[in-house]
């Protein structure tokens, strides 16, 4: 079978999309591209939802900060936008999406808006509520352990 010619090819977009979640939270590839199919059908459809072919590309999360590579048709950029920001939490894990920007190819994508800096992580032991507790601190933001979950808190609440 011939491969069809360069003009008849579908053409991609590549999102970058930032990820953030609580540090214990656990999540696959798979799962995010599962919740990104549902949340683009419930919000245009079945049909506008196929014409958009959501695809993640590349996928990594740990400590809480992570980021994915999203594909989707040329000139179905701000549909994707949308269907991304409908994402706020999967199978009862709360997560923040932000999509950084918009590339032709996949390595111009990382390159650009994935590779820049990572954001660094460190534990630290905190005195929060009047006793003391470990805390994930990501860039003046602190995760801190209550019990079997995680709480916000910036530096004002040290203080």
């Amino acid at each position: 079978m011939k491969h069809l010619p360069k003009h008849l090819r579908p053409r991609w977009r590549y999102l970058a999309v930032a990820i953030e979640s609580w540090p214990d939270v656990t999540l696959r590839r798979g799962e995010f591209q599962r919740h990104l199919w549902y949340a683009a059908q419930n919000l245009f459809g079945d049909a506008v939802s196929a014409d958009l072919d959501l695809t993640v590309i590349r996928f990594a999360l740990s400590d809480g900060a992570g980021y994915a590579i999203v594909r989707t048709r040329r000139g179905e950029e701000d549909r994707a936008r949308a269907a991304v920001a409908c994402l706020h939490e999967i199978d009862g894990q709360e997560l923040g999406v932000r999509v950084r920007g918009v590339s032709g190819t996949v390595r111009a994508c990382e390159e650009k808006y994935i590779g820049a800096d990572p954001e660094s992580t460190d534990e630290r032991t905190v005195t929060f509520e009047g006793d003391e507790r470990t805390a994930v601190v990501r860039d003046g933001r602190y995760d801190v352990q209550v019990d079997s979950a995680f709480a916000g808190a910036t530096t004002l609440d040290f203080e």
